[in-house]
């Protein structure tokens, strides 16, 4: 559940930043067979984005006819108010009238977003409202947002590198009861240049754990207060995988500790 919003939603999702910003019909069915994988393994919630290129309209493309079976997030991002209207006109479009949860972009002119998306939450077409930023210097600012009362949601960077919210942001959400969407669990790539090998993985194989990928998913949803991962993919199969990642049983701390030496080279 994100928060106050009420929005029941998987452990395991799916971003599309960098990897639905496609076009032609091969690369677009491309992205439809992922969308077919994550939707058979209840991993539903996508994360979106009009700062994602052509991604809103192929994600469109691939829910057509079964926009009930997905939670669709996405954002609005832009100083300018006029923008600001037309994006999120825009984002209500290609989810079909509805978007289950939309957040404010890098905080970026918040007061007046949140506005915007209030209205149209009171006019049925918002589902849960959220706030996102990557950036640690910018988590001060997230945080008031968050006291504000005005968010239900949170997406923040976390993953073995990136640790940073563990000091407020994370606790806060807890006592809010605010929903915290992980995003960047693989630190952009960065974790998975160097891949630990079979037998180093080994302890974590009761835990469901087969690849380094559902390892380091599952390092940051065994904490408690983080509510779904949104791994983005460009490989068919990969959801399937990932998803695996969102059943129990969950880390202890000596699992995490563990994920967290092989992260940091061994």
């Amino acid at each position: 559940m994100l928060g106050s919003g009420g929005l029941e939603v998987p452990v395991v999702g799916m971003g599309t930043s960098g990897t639905f910003d496609v076009s032609g019909r091969e690369r677009e069915e491309t992205c439809r067979r992922i969308l077919d994988e994550t939707l058979a393994a209840d991993a539903g919630l996508i994360d979106t984005s009009p700062m994602y290129g052509r991604a809103e309209r192929v994600l469109s493309l691939g829910l057509q006819g079964r926009r009930d079976r997905a939670l669709v997030a996405t954002k609005v991002w832009t100083r300018d108010d006029d923008e600001a209207v037309h994006q999120v006109q825009a984002s209500l479009r290609f989810a079909y009238g509805h978007v289950d949860l939309f957040q404010v972009h890098n905080l970026l002119e918040w007061p007046r977003r949140l506005d915007l998306l209030e209205a149209e939450r009171a006019a049925g077409r918002v589902g849960a409202i959220g706030a996102t930023h990557w950036q640690p210097s910018a988590f001060g600012e997230l945080v008031r947002v968050m006291r504000s009362g005005r968010v239900s949601a949170v997406q923040v960077p976390y993953n073995p590198r990136e640790r940073e919210v563990e000091r407020e942001v994370l606790p806060l959400a807890e006592d809010l009861g605010i929903g915290v969407v992980v995003m960047r669990p693989f630190a952009k790539g960065r974790l998975t240049r160097r891949v630990p090998g079979a037998r180093e993985l080994a302890p974590l194989a009761p835990f469901g754990v087969s690849t380094w990928a559902q390892a380091l998913l599952k390092w940051s949803l065994s904490d408690p207060r983080c509510t779904i991962a949104i791994p983005a993919t460009s490989r068919p199969g990969r959801m399937t995988e990932n998803a695996a990642a969102g059943d129990p049983p969950w880390f202890g701390p000596d699992e995490r500790e563990l994920v967290q030496r092989l992260a940091d080279g061994g």
